[in-house]
């Protein structure tokens, strides 16, 4: 068991680590075998406020540095990474019952992300624009927006802190992290301990592990951050965005999703049925870009099912530490419970079960359900798990249809012999994201990541995450005398 779960488990304020001062601990578990892996007191709001203060006064003098030497911090915290992967790999199989395949995919991002973020030290360009006044130079600066609050989810911790944690202070703005409360570790804890390491200046990066019940709001709030980058569901998405919004501060929301794979009638299936397996299953469905539901052509939907059915049942799972283990724990027991619960509706509805797995614990078997009601909520939300909805459909207009028919719109795929016809078709799914011939999970370092309705607000990666962590400030300069009417 890594020392990360004894040596990190407190609070990251001010270039200290310190125990909270909250009224309660929060436990971080195994999800696999319940294993205690450490306690730790939650930050009040006090803290919180003691995290941003520190973040605001180090920012100042981080914002004057040459970007370079920014960029020197970075390409230390990435050399960190990867002499420490086999550690981190260990963290995530026991934090957040991550397979050694999940961990390894998590990870090659992770690196991948924190390279970009190597070059955004020195991405920020000014302009000089022209002006109608005789002897005016305007000049447009780009520059940080000073602090931003950062809110990472359990599924991919690591992966999505750092993914907001290391572009913002490269582009020189202060951060305060605060993780999920089931991965404070991985999410939290361990980024703030590989930056101090790094050479970060002390107060720069803050890490407050707490919760709503202890602080309320003022994560959100507090007056110093001026932009929050949110992870998660919709549901809370939504109160992140009404808050910020009260408080003029800019919100960047990455939500949930309810992605469709789709199988058109001239797709190779057993391409199909692995891209679809990978969308659906990957670290247990617990990722927002999951394929919940498998649209098939009607004209092969028994062929391309079987297929699919058998390649489900063949799927390891059990102990996220065995190697050949493809399915390991769900996060919590909550959420184990709402997958049995979701699979129960849908059999009630009149769905068919092709795979009926079993929940034991946090061990939830994946499932394959056909014959869904139309009209069934299941098909219109997400579902955070191994459950997959096979729907056949007879013709583009009806698949374009449906998979339009959720108030989701994070990513896809379609499968089909003609490039340019799975071109057209993506063109008409109403998503920030959509792949042809390939799966639904995706995330490239250059590529705006973000979804469109309830999938949330914003982009990251290159160019977007410029403009989500800098703002811009025009400096006009008047060379000679200007004109007044009075």
């Amino acid at each position: 068991m890594p020392s990360y779960f004894t040596d990190l488990a407190q609070q990251y304020i001010d270039g200290e680590w310190r125990p909270g001062s909250g009224s309660w601990d929060i436990i971080d578990f195994n999800p696999y075998d319940g294993e205690k892996l450490a306690s730790i007191t939650t930050a009040t709001a006090d803290e919180v406020d003691q995290a941003y203060r520190s973040a605001a006064r180090a920012q100042k003098e981080w914002a004057a540095t040459n970007p370079y030497a920014r960029r020197a911090v970075l390409e230390k915290a990435l050399r960190l990474v990867e002499e420490r992967e086999r550690e981190i790999t260990e963290a995530i199989i026991a934090e957040l019952g991550g397979t050694h395949l999940k961990a390894g995919f998590e990870l090659h991002l992770a690196k991948e992300f924190l390279r970009e973020s190597v070059h955004l030290a020195l991405r920020p360009e000014g302009m000089i624009l022209p002006s109608p006044a005789d002897g005016k130079e305007n000049r447009v600066y780009r520059v940080p927006v000073g602090v931003v609050g950062v809110i990472s989810p359990f599924n991919f911790p690591f992966l999505l802190s750092l993914k907001s944690v290391a572009p913002a202070l490269a582009l020189g703005n202060g951060v305060v992290l605060k993780p999920h409360q089931d991965t404070p570790v991985t999410g939290g804890t361990l980024i703030a301990k590989i930056f101090e390491d790094a050479g970060l200046p002390a107060g720069l990066l803050n890490v407050v592990v707490t919760d709503i019940a202890e602080i309320g709001d003022a994560f959100l709030e507090h007056p110093v951050p001026r932009v929050i980058s949110f992870t998660g569901s919709d549901a809370v998405g939504r109160h992140v965005a009404t808050v910020c919004a009260t408080h003029f501060k800019r919100a960047v929301l990455e939500l949930g999703g309810n992605s469709a794979i789709v199988v058109l009638d001239d797709a190779d299936l057993d391409y199909a049925v692995d891209a679809a397996v990978f969308s659906r299953y990957v670290h247990q469905g617990q990722v927002c870009m999951a394929a919940n539901r498998v649209l098939v052509d009607r004209s092969v939907a028994g062929e391309f099912t079987e297929k699919f059915v058998a390649k489900v049942r063949s799927l390891k799972v059990g102990d996220p530490s065995d190697p050949h283990t493809v399915i390991g724990p769900v996060i919590n027991s909550t959420q184990a419970n709402a997958l049995s619960s979701t699979v129960q509706q849908a059999l009630a509805e009149g769905a068919t079960a092709l795979v009926h797995g079993t929940t034991t614990d946090n061990l939830v078997e994946p499932s394959v359900l056909t014959d869904v009601p139309a009209d069934s909520p299941l098909l219109r939300q997400e579902v955070f798990g191994p459950v997959a909805f096979v729907i056949p459909f007879d013709g583009e207009e009806e698949a374009v249809r449906i998979v339009n028919d959720t108030p989701y719109g994070l990513s896809g795929a379609v499968h089909t012999a003609d490039v340019e016809r799975g071109v057209a078709f993506a063109r008409r799914i109403d998503t920030g994201m959509f792949h042809v011939n390939d799966g639904t999970v995706h995330d490239e370092p250059l590529v705006p990541f973000g979804g469109e309705k309830h999938s949330g607000v914003g982009r990251l990666n290159g160019e977007t995450t410029v403009d989500a962590f800098t703002t811009v400030k025009w400096i006009s300069v008047q060379h000679g005398r200007s004109g007044f009417p009075f």
